[in-house]
């Protein structure tokens, strides 16, 4: 199963005005397995892989069956706001974001424009 979503920035944060499209694909172990997330939406954030996939404990080590698809995008839509800087999937925005909350904000800023012409 193949599923389209969209999460808004939240606000008061950086990401706040964006508008976001991650897709998410269910095997059919689901939900006893994890599901495949990854954003469709161009990101620069620590925790997020070039090719849009999240690194993000529940989708990794500590999934289980009870969540639903709505906790996972409220995780998703928080982990925006509350990066994890020491374990990266992206060091040059890991570092920015540690070294230049004025630059990092910046490249959000950018971000959000562009999500706006993706929508």
């Amino acid at each position: 199963m193949h599923w389209n979503a969209v999460i808004f920035g939240p606000e008061g944060t950086s990401f706040e005005d964006g508008t976001f499209k991650p897709v998410i694909e269910f095997s059919e172990e689901y939900p006893n397995t994890l599901p495949a997330v990854r954003f469709l939406s161009k990101m620069f954030h620590p925790n997020v892989y070039a090719d849009g996939s999240i690194c993000l404990d529940i989708l990794q080590d500590q999934w289980s069956p009870i969540y639903e698809v709505a906790s996972l995008l409220t995780s998703i839509q928080s982990l925006l706001d509350e990066p994890n800087p020491n374990s990266p999937a992206n060091s040059q925005a890991a570092q920015l974001y540690q070294e230049s909350k004025r630059g990092y904000e910046k490249r959000v800023s950018a971000i959000i424009e562009q999500s706006w012409n993706d929508s």
